[in-house]
């Protein structure tokens, strides 16, 4: 059954974010032979189109206007362009603009939206969308009563796929007026490869002891690969001055849904669980053989870190 999609694109630097390519490959795939749309404003936002492979119409708009987000500007864009696609499903990154965008926009539609998604299906013709419940510890699987469904996806949910750009561009009206003034934005500089980019994520918590312990959760990740892997912390660590805030996972952190996460001397905190659930694999290494985190481990190792992660990292050597 074919099925009109709509992905609220961002942009950074004049292309189109990571996170904006895979839901355009997402919805194609959800498509079956529907139309694909992207909305992608700000400055450079006709030209990046062509990077939305999946998408067959794209609405845009180069307003410099729309480069700072203000939810009260973004909206009654974002609006022209589900007027003139008519989707079944909106898709929208799990993003600061999106945490905002989602549900503004749903609530002016009349319809509702699932947040902070790591999958959405199409199951005989309904969309259901599946999302972290209970701080991580359950995952809940939501239908729609309304139209167009809506959502909030993470990273990394979907693979990108490429493929050819949309076939015609559609212009749209430029940033109006906005009640609110942006006077400065601070950047958390994090250097390497950033946490949400990882396909191996390695994290510390307190029960490293101090700060010194990060020093082992470095190794390990350089040990994978400073390509592959990047390191993370626990709020409780960060907290205590062990680690940037940068590289914070939880709730109150970043989300990250790398291939496989580590969790070293972490409990499992409901907090910090809903940062890390999404990831396909968690491996985890705590003195306490009852800690949280071994109920949503995959693999799990009951001793001392100090003994365990030089162990694994002469495993890597190996091979």
């Amino acid at each position: 059954m074919a099925r009109n999609i709509l992905v609220v694109g961002e942009l950074v630097g004049g292309q189109p974010t990571p996170t904006t390519l895979e839901l355009v490959s997402g919805a194609a795939g959800l498509a079956a032979g529907g139309n694909v749309s992207v909305t992608l404003l700000g400055t450079g936002a006709t030209a990046a189109a062509a990077a939305c492979g999946g998408a067959g119409t794209a609405y845009a708009s180069d307003d410099a206007g729309y480069d700072t987000f203000r939810a009260e500007q973004w909206l009654p864009a974002v609006e022209a362009a589900l007027d003139q696609a008519n989707p079944d499903l909106v898709l929208i990154s799990q993003s600061t603009p999106g945490r905002e965008l989602g549900p503004r926009l749903a609530h002016r539609r009349n319809t509702a939206v699932a947040m902070d998604c790591t999958s959405i299906v199409d199951e005989g013709g309904a969309f259901k969308a599946t999302r972290p419940a209970f701080g991580g510890n359950a995952v809940a699987t939501y239908g729609f009563a309304t139209t167009p469904a809506m959502a909030t996806v993470r990273a990394k949910s979907f693979e990108i796929a490429g493929g050819a750009g949309p076939s015609s561009t559609v212009a749209l009206p430029g940033a109006g007026e906005s009640r609110t003034n942006v006077t400065g934005h601070e950047q958390v500089v994090a250097e390497g490869l950033q946490i949400t980019d990882a396909s191996v994520v390695v994290s510390g918590g307190r029960g490293l002891g101090a700060a010194e312990g990060f020093e082992m959760v470095e190794a390990l990740a350089n040990a994978i690969g400073s390509d592959k892997a990047a390191v993370g912390a626990s709020r409780a660590a960060v907290d205590l001055g062990w680690y940037p805030p940068s590289q914070q996972v939880g709730l109150t952190g970043k989300v990250v849904t790398p291939n496989v996460y580590f969790a070293i001397a972490i409990s499992g905190a409901s907090q910090h669980l809903a940062g890390c659930s999404g990831s396909k694999v968690i491996v985890a290494v705590n003195r306490d053989a009852d800690a949280n985190i071994f109920n949503v481990a995959k693999y799990g190792i009951v001793g001392d870190y100090k003994t365990i992660v030089p162990a694994i990292i002469e495993e890597l050597k190996k091979g």
